[in-house]
């Protein structure tokens, strides 16, 4: 992002308020995942004493995925990583009846609770009495019935192991893409910075050298950054919703603007090394790159918004 880039303006002030927007930005998008959440919470009984080794299934409306995890020894479970969306979530522990919540949300990069508690099951002549499974007969149970209740077998509400590798591929690659792209701010503020040196009438060839070298690094990072966000694998039937749609729309404005910055800053340095006032389409230079890096900005900060 931004190689070989020096602005053409006689103060600084416009590139050091846009520094101090990434600056304070940065630091609430440092635990972010784009568009994956997480499910946790606890499991107890009726008199509320914790539940350990309950299984909580957690299955997606849209999809059909399902992922599965074990209370510890304080009760507590989490599922996670989980796309946006609607789940069903069902609760199952030897000794207790099944429970099942039909709705429950998880939100883009939040992690959301939902706790379970399981009534012990009644006893048939001294032994726990084994769970009913009628899909056709109507029951007094106030409890929702679960999907074997309801005819499926496990195999059929289970997500296929391609499926899940797809997905556990796609969230360790937006990971790296999250990381880099904070990275990327470093190089890119510092490139801000050196641009009210590299362009002014005070201008030495070692500003605009620093200013070039930081711009290429930039530049470097962004694309590598790119390259795990577009070859992340796509999961069919997935909506993009939300600040991950924002964050998309704003890749139609920072990305072009990463090709044309290093463009219009290579033909500006030329000009300016052979003694030229920068002038033509190079005196554009400045203006691109303040509005890529604006759009890069906001990219960065809207997977940390709720909306």
């Amino acid at each position: 992002m931004l190689r070989h880039t020096f602005c053409n303006w006689r103060s600084g002030v416009p590139s050091l308020v846009f520094v101090g927007f990434l600056i304070a930005l940065a630091p609430s998008v440092m635990a972010q995942t784009p568009g994956m959440g997480a499910l946790t919470g606890n499991v107890t009984d009726a008199s509320g004493g914790v539940i350990t080794n309950a299984t909580v299934t957690a299955t997606s409306v849209d999809t059909g995925q399902a992922r599965t995890a074990t209370t510890g020894p304080d009760g507590t479970y989490k599922i996670d990583p989980l796309l946006s969306g609607t789940y069903r979530v069902k609760f199952e522990a030897t000794g207790f009846k099944t429970v099942e919540i039909p709705s429950a949300t998880v939100n883009g990069t939040e992690t959301a609770m939902l706790d379970g508690k399981l009534e012990a099951a009644e006893p048939v002549n001294g032994k726990p009495a084994p769970q009913e499974n009628l899909p056709n007969a109507p029951s007094s149970s106030t409890t929702a019935p679960s999907l074997q209740d309801l005819g499926l077998s496990p195999e059929q509400t289970q997500g296929s192991a391609p499926d899940q590798a797809r997905l556990d591929k796609r969230t360790h690659m937006l990971k790296i893409h999250q990381r880099l792209g904070l990275i990327t701010l470093a190089p890119l503020i510092a490139t801000f910075i050196t641009s009210a040196n590299a362009g002014g009438k005070n201008t030495s060839t070692t500003d605009r050298t620093v200013h070039m070298v930081l711009g290429a690094v930039s530049g470097d990072l962004y694309f590598m950054t790119a390259y795990y966000a577009i070859r992340a694998p796509k999961i069919p039937g997935t909506e993009t919703r939300g600040p991950i749609r924002l964050h998309k729309a704003l890749a139609w404005i920072h990305g072009p603007g990463m090709i044309l910055t290093p463009i219009l800053g290579a033909i500006a340095y030329n000009q300016k090394s052979n003694g030229e006032k920068v002038h033509g389409i190079a005196s554009a230079h400045g203006p691109v790159a303040i509005v890529t890096g604006a759009a890069f900005g906001v990219a960065v900060m809207s997977v940390s918004l709720k909306f």
